[in-house]
């Protein structure tokens, strides 16, 4: 392995099973099979069982920061436990090079009847140091946990953020070669999170390699340089976060069942279909592109007042619904096929995925013709957001100015010094 590539996965794969008896007979299977020297088995998918993680590989080298985002249930922690030695894979081999710090599960390590102090030194132990580099640190722990009035008290007593507090404390002080986080900072403040971003962003310049899961987009950007898709029976890796971030949110916002069509109607949506400003087929754009939306609408017989609605949603809910009648478009469907062209001008949306609906109805609100959800997807896919305050971030680019006053006196109050400026 090269000597600054400290994480390398070969075609990992964990499988488990839905049945507990079964699991615990597959379990003394296997450690038979293991103390005879028989390899075999592993490969294969036994009655109930199913893999959580299936053939994933990469290579993280010194520096670098791996984002691992997917839906719940799509294996990212079972593959952060592999990463960390607390499960074997049952196909391919991973290679870990220097010190491993982890923080996985709420509270996993600590003994809950030992004081704040001594788990400082049980946990730092079981991550490779030494008594004396503990001491050294101790107070460098204690310091950026914010516990100092807690430090003997049992960790039975600690709330669940208190827990949160100490393990980051101690896995990241200790400056490991690798540092694996899993979700566990969304239980922080913002002041402690905002912390532990800082000190992620330094350990990462010090060369550590850090694997973040998070459901977190914005944490994602803040401090990963590469990211990686996993859903049920699916790993794809993106150089670019933002392309990783588009699909993650693809895959959570298309729904899974067929949609119900309405049976008797006089009018259809038919293909939806994106468009860049020049009418070429497109799918990812950037933020400030005009983007053409192609509708095919088909009808029976010849249509007035129809009305058609565009609506964009994002991860977190609606952003916007736009009808035809809106900025006095009248939309006439007289041919059996008709192509209707929407045009957004100057995309204000920023990196994600964005679902586009598309309903069509009749010149009374309550004659609903047909209606598709989430026909087809804006993938923003640049510029890459700037989340520490030297650009834009969140969803929306908004319109804006920026100018400084620099007043006579500050005892004129705004209006005066607002109207010489405008002026």
């Amino acid at each position: 392995m090269s000597d600054d590539v400290l994480v390398k996965v070969e075609g990992v794969s964990k499988k488990f099973c839905r049945s507990l008896k079964r699991s615990m007979w597959y379990g003394v299977q296997d450690v038979a099979s293991e103390l005879l020297g028989r390899q075999g088995g592993h490969d294969q998918l036994r009655k109930n069982e199913f893999w959580a993680v299936d053939d994933v590989s990469f290579e993280l080298r010194r520096g670098e920061c791996l984002g691992l985002i997917g839906p719940n249930g799509a294996g990212k922690s079972t593959l952060l436990k592999m990463l960390n030695g607390l499960i074997k894979p049952d196909k391919g081999r991973i290679t870990m090079r220097g010190r491993v710090g982890a923080l996985i599960e709420l509270g996993a390590g600590f003994n809950p009847i030992l004081t704040a102090r001594e788990n400082i030194y049980v946990n730092g132990s079981v991550l490779g140091f030494t008594k004396k580099e503990i001491d050294r640190k101790f107070d460098a722990i204690v310091d950026f946990a914010e516990i100092e009035e807690f430090i003997d008290t049992p960790v039975q007593s600690f709330s669940s953020g208190m827990k949160v507090r100490l393990g980051f404390a101690v896995a990241a002080q200790m400056e490991p070669d690798i540092l694996l986080i899993d979700e566990v900072l969304a239980v922080g403040d913002v002041g402690f999170r905002m912390k532990c971003f800082n000190r992620i962003l330094k350990l990462k310049n010090l060369g550590t390699v850090i694997v973040l899961v998070s459901h977190s987009m914005l944490d994602v950007h803040r401090v990963c340089s590469t990211a990686a898709v996993i859903s049920p029976g699916k790993f794809c890796w993106f150089e670019s976060v933002s392309r990783a971030v588009c699909l993650y949110e693809e895959l959570s916002l298309i729904p899974n069942t067929v949609q119900p069509r309405f049976v008797a109607s006089p009018a259809r949506v038919g293909k939806v279909q994106l468009f860049d400003s020049l009418g070429r087929p497109c799918s990812e754009f950037s933020t400030d592109d005009d983007i053409l939306i192609g509708v095919e609408v088909g009808v029976e017989e010849p249509i007035v007042g129809a009305r058609l609605v565009i609506s964009v949603d994002s991860a977190s809910g609606p952003l916007s619904s736009i009808g035809s009648p809106a900025s006095g478009f009248e939309l006439r469907l007289e041919r059996p096929q008709n192509l209707v062209v929407f045009r957004l001008h100057n995309l204000p949306l920023l990196v994600g995925s964005y679902p586009v609906s598309v309903s069509l109805s009749g010149e009374q609100r309550t004659e609903i013709f047909d209606q598709v959800i989430h026909a087809v997807t804006i993938n923003v896919v640049g510029p890459e957001p700037e989340p520490f305050g030297y650009g834009f971030y969140h969803i929306m680019k908004l319109e804006h100015g920026w100018n400084q006053i620099f007043p006579e006196s500050v005892k004129s109050g705004w209006e005066t010094n607002l109207v010489k400026w405008f002026q």
